[in-house]
């Protein structure tokens, strides 16, 4: 059984917020806090230890107290390099992906999607969740940056990316890949919600979803800009 302690969270922030006119997105506040910080607390209570991949305003990120990793693949190579290096420095048996811009993933992600991987003996566990369709139709979607993966699939994943693969879905088609439902009584529809514009962020800001608290006083982690 996979204890909290074999898992790494990773807060992915490396992407260019182009929508909302490159900004960097894991900076922007949400309820108080940049989003990469209030990612970071939620993940915090769910892995062993953390970790962010980010491609600029390193030291702001570094002021959050955990290590940050740029990607090592040139030429914003999308999700996938920071899964590469996030895989490249886990110390940990699992890593746990999570996006910068979905502030109400599930608090017990990490539980259900480690469970499924032991259950079916899988090298990766991906959240999928409940969505309605054109024609007025539930189906459940996946959700490909919210990811539990071994370790050792780095090498996978480095011949992946080296052969031009830039598809999370893709490279997960190739391994053994456990879909974890987030569709059950008491799952939050708002969980998978992710902001790509100001609107989005604002309405998921006044929604009536729980928030994470501030850091304690005795706290490592410390606000970032607003915008930088």
């Amino acid at each position: 059984m996979t204890a909290t302690d074999d898992i790494t969270g990773l807060v992915l922030c490396g992407g260019r917020g182009l929508r909302m006119g490159g900004v960097d997105k894991g900076l922007q506040r949400f309820r108080g806090l940049p989003l990469a910080l209030h990612q970071l607390l939620r993940l915090q209570r769910q892995t062993g230890a953390c970790m962010i991949n980010a491609n600029r305003h390193l030291a702001a990120y570094a002021a959050f107290g955990v290590p940050v990793w740029p990607d090592g693949l040139a030429g914003h190579a999308g999700p996938l390099a920071g899964f590469l290096a996030g895989l490249e420095h886990c110390r940990t048996r699992w890593l746990l992906t999570v996006p910068c811009d979905t502030p109400l993933f599930p608090p017990d992600l990490a539980t259900r999607l480690a469970a499924a991987a032991d259950r079916q003996g899988a090298d990766i566990a991906m959240a999928a969740a409940p969505e309605v369709d054109g024609a007025g139709q539930a189906r459940l979607r996946p959700q490909p940056v919210f990811c539990l993966l071994r370790v050792p699939l780095q090498q996978s994943l480095r011949a992946f990316t080296a052969a031009g693969g830039r598809r999370i879905g893709a490279w997960a088609a190739q391994q053994h890949c456990a879909s974890v439902p987030f569709d059950q009584p008491g799952d939050d529809p708002l969980a998978f919600v992710n902001i790509n514009t100001w609107a989005q962020l604002r309405a998921l800001d006044g929604s009536t979803a729980p928030a994470m608290p501030a850091p304690s006083e005795d706290g490592a982690a410390v606000p970032g800009p607003e915008r930088v």
